[in-house]
């Protein structure tokens, strides 16, 4: 049987984020960007999860969660906490982060990539205060807030360019 992208059981419900703190918000968001990335994944096999469907763009679905892999990496583990580690596909210095390369050989196993990075990124910012800041590769200071901020527009940016991938694969749509 081949392997299909699992469906998302959401975690949070974006009413129940008007009342609680901020940290709790800044998660939650996070969490639920994170599960709409994956929900529009959800149910197609490899080779849809490849395929480009909004030409000219070499987007995929599959390249889109390998980037988001890639990015979170780099903000809460490797920038924020200082972790010494390699990137999970490719890395920033050839600009796409994930996006190229991407066989349909490999969506299992980068979609079983992608959840342990979420888990080690949310392992790293555990326990560490929102306004704990962090030197960037650019010699500017930032704060833990400030990477869950660009984290969530990030994957709201992205969200929406697989909400047309998705349409164009198999005409899904919704959150």
């Amino acid at each position: 049987m081949t392997w299909t992208a699992p469906p998302v059981e959401r975690t949070k419900q974006l009413g129940g984020l008007g009342t609680v703190t901020e940290r709790q918000m800044l998660e939650g968001w996070l969490s639920w960007h994170r599960e709409t990335l994956l929900a529009k994944c959800a149910g197609l096999e490899p080779a849809q999860l490849a395929r480009t469907t909004v030409e000219p763009s070499n987007l995929t679905l599959l390249g889109l969660v390998r980037h988001m892999a890639e990015v979170e990496r780099w903000w809460f583990r490797r920038s924020f906490a200082g972790e010494a580690i390699g990137d999970v596909f490719t890395g920033p210095s050839d600009g796409n982060e994930g996006l190229d390369g991407v066989h349909a050989a490999d969506a299992e196993r980068d979609f079983g990539l992608f959840h342990a990075e979420v888990k080690a990124c949310d392992a790293a910012a555990a326990g560490h205060d929102l306004d704990e800041t962090f030197m960037s590769s650019r010699g500017v200071s930032l704060s833990l807030r400030w990477v869950y901020v660009l984290m969530i527009q990030e994957y709201a940016r992205h969200n929406g360019h697989a909400d047309f991938l998705r349409e164009r694969t198999d005409g899904a749509t919704g959150d």
